[in-house]
């Protein structure tokens, strides 16, 4: 069998298997505990969202530097490695490369680059679910810019207008931060304090740059961690990269794929 010809089946099983029926025998702990994990977020950050539209989000952007300050150009390149696009590509030409080139290897080599591949393919997905819903909850919200109408006012809606002013909730960057960093802390748990570090970060460079009121970043980091949490219950009930313990907790498995 031709290389091309290995790389095409080991595609279409990889897909097939992606978006198969869930055969893990522990999905159903797993969707509860998800349940469980959502309702909590939804309620205590949906609590935390209101408090801050109604006591922070306007004196916070009153103390904020003037847009277009000429001192926070670090903070406008540091903001781009939130960025959606430039998120997505990276990690949807990783997953392609990484897995074109483990079809041309063998043995642990290629069931290396494999592995590697599918790891790529859920930090893509794991952010462009979240990305993708936080797009239509933009439109639909439609809730204004800071000072987009000249004054502090942190409830200046236009709704269903998908317009780039009125795009502020949630906070498209940090559905992408959160949404990676959740990703990548499920991948890398060791690595979690840095890949958190650059999720606030992201955040951060947000409410300076006067793009987004508090309440708009924390409603996006909500959204990103959510939408990844799906997307990880997804792999692991089809037994890819992660595995389900007994409780329900999702774990990262060795070798990209588990048994149970």
């Amino acid at each position: 069998m031709s290389t091309l010809s290995q790389t095409v089946m080991l595609a279409g099983r990889s897909v097939a298997r992606l978006f198969g029926p869930p055969a893990h025998s522990r999905r159903f702990d797993a969707r509860r505990r998800l349940a469980r994990h959502w309702l909590w977020t939804v309620m205590l950050g949906g609590i935390s969202i209101i408090a801050l539209m109604a006591l922070v989000d306007a004196p916070e952007i009153r103390l904020m530097p003037r847009r277009g300050t000429a001192s926070l150009w670090p903070f406008r390149i540091m903001t781009d490695f939130g960025k959606s696009a430039y998120v997505l590509a990276a990690l949807g030409l990783g997953t392609l490369l990484v897995f074109v080139s483990g079809a041309f290897m063998k043995d642990t080599a290629r069931t290396r680059m494999i592995d590697l591949s599918r790891r790529l393919a859920f930090l893509f997905l794991a952010v462009l679910i979240p990305v993708e819903a936080g797009e239509v909850l933009k439109g639909i919200i439609g809730r204004g810019r800071p000072f987009v109408g000249r004054a502090a006012d942190a409830f200046h809606y236009s709704h269903f207008t998908w317009n780039e002013a009125y795009a502020s909730f949630p906070s498209g960057h940090a559905i992408t931060a959160f949404a990676l960093a959740f990703g990548l802390a499920s991948l890398a748990p060791k690595w979690r304090i840095a890949i958190w570090a650059y999720a606030l970060i992201i955040a951060m460079t947000r409410l300076v740059l006067l793009a987004h009121h508090p309440s708009d970043v924390l409603a996006g980091a909500l959204v990103g961690i959510l939408g990844a949490m799906a997307v990880r219950y997804w792999f692991a009930a089809r037994h890819l990269i992660f595995t389900i313990a007994p409780d329900g907790a999702i774990r990262v498995a060795r070798g990209g794929s588990a048994d149970g």
